[in-house]
């Protein structure tokens, strides 16, 4: 079985509830959840801090990948 870094899920799954609302918002239905939302910008900036995430979330995979590497 493999094992993801704690970091790694913990990172990607923040990603993930930064991505669900920039999108909601992007799509114009921001309103529905806050009114801050109803503003596209407000939305591109979530999406912006999602992809930041995910890109800090492949840091410690990628470390584990390679130190996997050097034990074989």
């Amino acid at each position: 079985m493999h094992r993801y870094p704690t970091s790694f899920i913990i990172l990607s799954a923040l990603g993930l509830l930064c991505a669900i609302p920039g999108l909601v918002s992007i799509a114009g239905f921001g309103a529905v959840i806050h009114p801050v939302l109803d503003d596209p910008m407000a939305g591109l900036a979530f999406i912006v801090s999602a992809i930041a995430l995910f890109g800090s979330a492949a840091f410690p995979l990628v470390i584990r990948k390679l130190q996997a590497g050097d034990d074989a």
